[in-house]
């Protein structure tokens, strides 16, 4: 093995570069996919991203998951291919060449051109594809660009229309005139599901408008309330709750009648005097039911649609109507409300079909036959409306809402609902019970979100509407007739050039839309054209199963040997989105879910909690934290944190620096300490090292012993958790292993390690910290893939035969048999009864350079104080700088029990009697807790108390003559510590050896000496009496010589031709005064001669 240099000189992220370089130097993906070739498939779909925006912190997580996932199951034996995919079609490439080009209306695309618009999408779908590639590569993940699947290739395409040829053919497939959500900035409808997230709040101008009563004795007025004055030029019908009860009443002081819900009459204006409400202010007429109001007429508000003036302008009843808001009585212009064109329809007011009259345009402009306001945006035209409104005398009140409204994702414009021919996928309960059947058979992580979120929105599904009025994306495969009566899905590019005889080469829009099909029914029917529809590309990435790898035209035999896929990781926000898409689809097809095993990530939110936006500039960008900080340190931020398991995370630089200082610096410095000795045995003539392997070591050292078996546990744990996809529980064991390795085993090990002990105890010590690291690496290299790299490429050096790579490895093999539960759990109470007795030190202002005389350990396990008095006591002595341990079985020996009543179960229970039995329960006698620990119950007062009604608390007893000062204790609820405070005049000469020792060990450091380095230390008497001194160097020369390695020699003996490196004086170190020097002895030349 080589050198290596301090924590301090090591750049995480310019070791990273080294080894990205390694990897291209030996092509080590595509080595490892060709060297696994033979193994199993894992199949591992990868969910597209769109190429049109930078990465992100959410796509290196979801990478990185991806990452972790895919390189484990490499090692476990499988061949994992891994490629990229680009979302190349849809919205926000549309929505950049728009912007690029000022295209604002719809009719702006067809004058120039959809074949020169598709080519102007089709020339920015890779802009960031470059940045994409650096940050994947730089954030250590692997995976396949140069044979990544993009969703515009033909192949990727020609899938999807097959796909769509299944789902019509098993009748699954219709085309429907609905009211859908539609986007005006992106001239589509949406699906609901895109707007789930995208609500606003916002403020908007509501009215009360009346409708005058045809023939009404009182001439009473109908009064509707709408947010969307917009939609009042095109009003049809009024809908009223058959079961309400609605009042005709009489304004007090203008003396107009109006008809209201009486549950809403505080909706209308309250003007009488004294300032009382809508009661005091009208005087009620009459009162009936809704279903009574049926079939009224009244006066339309505008001569708009007079010619529907024989079925229009009527009431319906609907129990849609709610009375939470407004006046009970809802205006309905069917063309622009679900419910609305649901209630008409049903009324005969309009006919089902696309002869409804849609006064709005594409673009969301007033067509023509709203003359007034012909060619306005209809949100733009709300005040003039109102102005008209009250014009016509017809407005009874106006102002603003504050409400939550739909806005588009990508355009930010307000949605408004528009009816228009669209293509939907069946999404009947069938299908809906068959998918809550798919989702069974799935294992997800965290699994509240496949059980509620998931769940509840399969239950809640409605038919998927995938046609998009757009141009760049995967045209509809529907030939149609003009007569309608004619309709021809393609299922393959072979059947679209059979039927057209036409050559195709490409598939979009402007490559197809002229090629025509004759009719099979004759030359006089004319021929079949395309739809002009293409695909919501949330059907293509649905799709993805089967068209990244073409299917069925290519790759049959692999697909239908591995799916289901066994994984696919995304964020949450894909729950209603890919993860839905993936199951509609898989489940329809095949009647099977699209993956077995699925990781659902959280949101990655900034530091403040808001959203990560460039604008606001709340986030520090993605490569200069890899560059600043290293990609395995984002790695393990990003994997150990609430984002694993479904919950946001504010994303913190100094959470990244934390993973650096707490994790990678003590785990480099282990193995920094394991190649120094290594190669100090080397210059002391060993020869190289060569560790002894895992299969024949034997050790009788326990924390040999303790290590070994707590790395077989790490390996069973990792196995156990990471079959089970459970990334959040692994990565806190892991850094807990190396918290161990590196606190407990190395730094209690040291003076073995360093040859203090013998050689053969050496060697056996550093051949147990090799194989530990080793092992940890092959562990840690799916989490940490570059650091891992780093330590495995020099430790290589040590072992013949060493794969190449550490990502060529077998992850280790779980070996049970080698796991000693009780050594790992005996250690484990060691390190509490450690950290117990620190914080009574600290309690004390004790520091640990001052000795202690005795330590007490309290536990019931027989097994454990024989280790902690056995072969673990002189760590635990050493550790603590205590002279002596007792251990003590009785746990009642040094603590009495104390009952406490717990208020919070027994107040409400109790009420009054609460005084009474509060004050027993504290007076209860020992033998009296002592019984009910046993019996579980006791009856106070009148009141049968068990278990979880009463608190028991073990109390410290000071032994009989003690004062606070000279005996302590502390405990966990397990494990209990006393520690004997009492000064020692014997321990004195102990405490002064580790101060000087303390002395030489920060001057070498100060020298920049390494551990390795041999120097001789010199001490020198600075106070009139030396003999005080002198004691001390003579009680404490082995202890000394044994922690600095050498012996301390007084100065007198230093020749004259030493190189002195450094020397310090310290005055009134425990009352004495010493000089100590380190020199290097030198040649002497013969000055004679």
């Amino acid at each position: 093995m080589e050198e290596v240099g301090e924590g301090k000189e090591f750049s995480f992220p310019r070791e990273e570069e080294k080894i990205l370089s390694f990897w291209t130097q030996i092509d080590a993906f595509k080595t490892q996919l060709k060297r696994t070739e033979h193994f199993p498939e894992y199949v591992f779909y990868d969910g597209p991203p769109f190429a049109t925006g930078l990465p992100h912190y959410g796509h290196i997580l979801a990478g990185t998951i991806k990452d972790v996932v895919t390189r484990y199951q490499t090692m476990t034996g499988h061949h994992v291919t891994r490629r990229f995919g680009w979302d190349c079609h849809g919205i926000p490439v549309e929505t950049l060449i728009d912007k690029k080009l000022g295209i604002k209306l719809k009719s702006q695309v067809l004058e120039m051109g959809i074949d020169r618009y598709n080519e102007e999408c089709r020339s920015i779908v890779s802009l960031f594809v470059d940045e994409w590639e650096k940050v994947v590569t730089r954030s250590g993940r692997w995976i396949d660009f140069e044979d990544g699947y993009k969703t515009m290739d033909v192949a990727f395409m020609e899938s999807v229309w097959w796909v769509f040829a299944q789902l019509f053919e098993k009748d699954l497939i219709y085309r429907g005139f609905k009211v859908m959500p539609y986007s005006t900035g992106l001239k589509t409808q949406l699906s609901n599901s895109e707007l789930k997230d995208s609500y606003k709040v916002v403020s908007d101008p509501d009215a009360l408008v009346t409708f005058p009563v045809i023939g009404d004795r009182d001439n009473a007025a109908f009064v509707a309330w709408t947010t969307t004055p917009w939609t009042l030029p095109c009003n049809l019908a009024l809908c009223v709750n058959p079961e309400f009860v609605y009042v005709k009443v009489r304004d007090r002081n203008s003396g107009r009648v109006y008809v209201v819900a009486e549950s809403r009459l505080s909706a209308l204006p309250a003007k009488a005097k004294g300032g009382g409400g809508a009661a005091d202010s009208y005087e009620v007429l009459e009162k009936f039911d809704g279903a009574s109001l049926v079939g009224k007429k009244y006066e339309p508000l505008f001569d708009y649609f007079s010619d529907f003036s024989s079925v229009a302008f009527r009431v319906v009843a609907d129990d849609y109507v709610t009375d939470k808001s407004g006046t009970g009585i809802v205006h309905c212009a069917p063309a622009f409300g679900e419910d609305d064109y649901r209630v008409c329809l049903e009324n005969n007011i309009v006919e089902k079909g696309e002869g409804l009259v849609v006064a709005v345009d594409e673009d969301g402009l007033f067509t023509e036959r709203i003359t007034h306001f012909f060619g306005r945006y209809v949100k733009d035209a709300d005040k003039d409306i109102i102005e008209a409104v009250k014009a016509k005398d017809r407005l009874v009140k106006t102002g603003r809402v504050t409400h939550e409204y739909p806005f588009c994702p990508r355009s930010h414009t307000p949605i408004i609902y528009r009816a228009l021919p669209s293509w939907f996928m069946r999404v009947d309960e069938q299908l809906k019970e068959q998918m809550l059947e798919s989702t069974e058979q799935t294992h997800w992580v965290p699994n509240h979100v496949k059980d509620k979120r998931f769940h509840n929105w399969l239950e809640n599904a409605r038919d998927w509407c995938i046609s998009r009025s757009r141009f760049w994306g995967t045209p509809l495969p529907i030939w149609i007739s003009d007569d309608r009566e004619e309709v021809v899905v393609m299922d393959s590019v072979v059947k679209l050039e059979k039927l057209s005889g036409v050559k195709v080469f490409d598939l979009h829009r402007h490559h197809i839309d002229q090629i025509t099909i004759p009719s099979s029914r004759g030359p006089q029917f004319g021929v079949l054209r395309r739809v002009e529809d293409v695909f919501d590309c949330w059907f293509e990435s649905g799709s993805m199963p089967y068209a990244y790898i073409h299917y069925p035209f290519e790759n049959k035999e692999l697909f239908e040997k591995n799916f289901p896929g066994d994984f696919v990781a995304e964020g949450l926000d894909q729950t209603r989105g890919w993860f839905y898409t993936l199951m509609v689809l898989s489940t329809a097809l095949f009647g099977k879910p699209a993956f077995r095993n699925l990781i659902c990530n959280g949101l990655v939110l900034a530091e403040d909690g808001k959203k990560m936006s460039k604008s606001l500039d709340n986030y520090p960008p993605p490569l200069e934290i890899l560059d600043e900080y290293g990609a395995d340190a984002m790695r393990l931020y990003l994997i150990n944190s609430p984002i694993v398991r479904a919950e946001p995370l504010r994303f913190r630089k100094e959470g990244v620096l934390g993973v650096v200082k707490d994790v990678f610096l003590p785990w480099y410095n282990a193995y920094r300490f394991l190649v120094q000795n290594a190669k100090r045995l080397e210059i002391e003539g060993s020869g190289p090292f060569v560790p002894t392997g895992v299969a024949t070591l034997r050790s009788s050292n326990v924390l040999d012993q303790w290590i070994q078996s707590a790395t077989q546990s790490l390996v069973c744990f990792v196995r156990q958790e990471m079959d089970g996809y459970r990334l959040y529980t692994v990565v806190p064991y892991l850094l807990k292993f190396l918290d161990n390795l590196t606190n407990v085993y190395v730094r209690f090990n040291r003076k073995r390690l360093k040859g203090r002990t013998g050689e053969d105890d050496c060697h056996i010590a550093l051949s147990t910290l090799y194989n530990v690291l080793l092992t940890s690496c092959k562990v840690m290299s799916p989490f940490t893939p570059f650091f891992t790299e780093t330590l495995y490429q020099n430790l290589r050096k040590a072992c013949e035969g060493s794969e190449e790579s550490i990502h060529y490895c077998s992850f280790p093999e779980a070996e049970e048999t080698r796991v000693e539960k009780r050594i790992e759990q005996s250690v484990a109470r060691m390190m509490t009864v450690i950290d117990l007795a620190r914080n009574i030190r600290e309690r004390h202002k004790l520091p640990l350079k001052t000795p202690l005389k005795e330590i007490t350990v309290v536990h019931p396990d027989a097994e454990f104080l024989d280790d902690i008095n056995g072969k673990l006591r002189e760590y635990v002595l050493e550790e603590l700088n205590v002279r002596s341990l007792v251990a003590c079985n009785d746990t009642m020996k040094y603590a009495s029990l104390k009952a406490e009543p717990d208020f919070s179960v027994l107040g409400k229970r109790l009420g009054k009697s609460m005084g009474i039995v509060g004050k027993e329960v504290k007076e209860m006698s020992q033998q009296d807790i002592l019984r009910f620990e046993e019996t579980g119950k006791v009856t106070i007062a009148g009141h049968t108390l068990e278990l979880t009604d009463i608190k028991i608390v073990k109390v410290f007893k000071r032994p009989d003559g003690l004062k606070d000062t000279e005996i302590d204790a502390n405990g966990d609820g397990d494990v209990s510590v006393l520690l004997d405070l009492r000064p020692d005049d014997s321990l004195y000469e102990a405490g002064v050896a580790r101060e000087i020792v303390n002395r030489i060990q920060k001057l070498r450091k100060k020298a920049g000496l390494e551990p390795t380095d041999f120097v001789e230390v010199y001490i020198e008497s600075l106070d009139n009496d030396e003999s005080a001194l002198q004691r001390v160097l003579s009680s404490q020369e082995q202890y000394i010589k044994g922690t600095i390695g050498s012996s301390l020699l007084p100065s007198t003996l230093m020749p004259t031709h030493a190189v002195i490196l450094s020397d310090e004086s310290f005055q009134n170190v425990s009352k004495l005064s010493f000089k100590i020097s380190l020199a290097r002895p030198s040649l002497k030349f013969n000055e004679d001669e």
